[in-house]
């Protein structure tokens, strides 16, 4: 599988705005451990890591005082760096992966790519501005931040879709869907999947 063969990582950040710990396994059973400060990214962590078969931890303080802008978009940053890490090389994985995922009423495709270049195509709109307590335009905000720091390619489109909260979770469990296909053992290729050589 490369030279992580644990693939695990821990990543920790502070900034003047946020503390975050954050250990990540990928070959895990979707146990998630999640601490926020925020309800529905909590809610959203945990279903992810679920749906990713991967094991979450984190930790986070921030300063909710203000918003929870600052403490969603660090997690998203330190899950890109722990993705980024925990692969290692890429050697073995399936680099691609999609899932088009049904919630109800609504419907989403996510596709990524774990091609070392950072891309995000959102394509998702709410319909209201808060779901609760919690700011809609932080979901695209925590995935921008996924994306840029996992170097990713990252699709993310809503078919349909009429409840903000069915809309949310279908876009992170299809993400998740899709990125466990991507970090996959690809049974039939070696090495790196890539014709360059690297991603």
């Amino acid at each position: 599988m490369g030279k992580n063969v644990a693939r695990k990582a821990s990543i920790e950040r502070t900034t003047r705005e946020t503390s975050i710990r954050l250990e990540l396994a990928l070959d895990g059973s979707g146990a998630a451990t999640i601490g926020t400060g925020v309800g529905f990214l909590d809610h959203m962590l945990e279903l992810f890591a679920k749906h990713a078969a991967v094991d979450l931890k984190v930790e986070a303080t921030g300063d909710l005082n203000v918003d929870a802008h600052h403490t969603t978009e660090d997690v998203g940053i330190c899950l890109g760096q722990a993705l980024r890490q925990a692969l290692g090389d890429k050697a073995g994985i399936r680099r691609y992966g999609d899932c088009t995922l049904p919630m109800d009423e609504t419907l989403v495709t996510a596709a990524i790519d774990l091609s070392g270049r950072d891309y995000l195509v959102w394509r998702a709109p709410f319909s209201a501005a808060k779901i609760g307590e919690f700011d809609t335009e932080l979901v695209e905000d925590f995935w921008q931040a996924f994306a840029s720091n996992a170097q990713c390619n990252l699709h993310v489109v809503l078919h349909h879709g009429r409840n903000n909260h069915h809309i949310a979770e279908a876009a992170f469990k299809a993400c998740a869907r899709a990125l466990r296909m991507a970090v996959e053992p690809d049974g039939r290729l070696t090495g790196v999947p890539s014709t360059k050589g690297a991603l």
